[in-house]
């Protein structure tokens, strides 16, 4: 009769083969950062949606023979933050320049077919009845407009001028 031999790991084997797939998952998870990578995403969102306001108010400025939306027109000078009027106060928190107390509204950009809807930053605005965008917008006496995002992570400024 022939004795089998089986031979199969022992515990010692599989914690040490455990304790190396640990320390390797660890290595992984600090390599990759998920932190900062959750931080450049919510920028590259920032970063279309000022991009999507430039374009959607030259757009109306080609369509109307130059002019801007009432909205932008009205405003006094500095930076002012998007959203509905409703909200005392709604440019603090933004930049060093805003000085409109209340929103200025784009919506009317979006009633008529220029943007899909007045973007809210991924991590500040609110979507609240009195919307606060944490977009800003500044315009010039010669048309030129700067759209950008009020609180940019990683230490990055986001803005587009037109």
């Amino acid at each position: 009769m022939q004795k089998k031999n089986l031979r199969g790991f022992t515990l010692i084997e599989l914690l040490i083969v455990i304790a190396i797939i640990a320390i390797l998952a660890a290595v992984v998870f600090v390599a990759l950062d998920p932190s900062s990578r959750f931080k450049k995403a919510r920028n590259a969102r920032r970063q279309s949606d000022v991009e999507n306001i430039a374009a959607a108010i030259v757009t109306y400025q080609v369509d109307n023979d130059g002019s801007l939306p009432t909205a932008i027109s009205g405003m006094t000078a500095g930076s002012h933050i998007i959203g509905t009027n409703g909200s005392t106060g709604c440019d603090s928190g933004c930049t060093a320049t805003t000085t409109q107390a209340a929103c200025v509204d784009l919506t009317s950009l979006v009633t008529g077919g220029y943007l899909g809807s007045v973007p809210v930053d991924p991590t500040g605005g609110t979507t609240a009845t009195s919307l606060k965008t944490m977009y800003y917008i500044t315009a010039n006496a010669t048309g030129t407009i700067t759209a950008g995002a009020c609180i940019p992570e990683l230490s990055q400024t986001i803005s587009v001028t037109r």
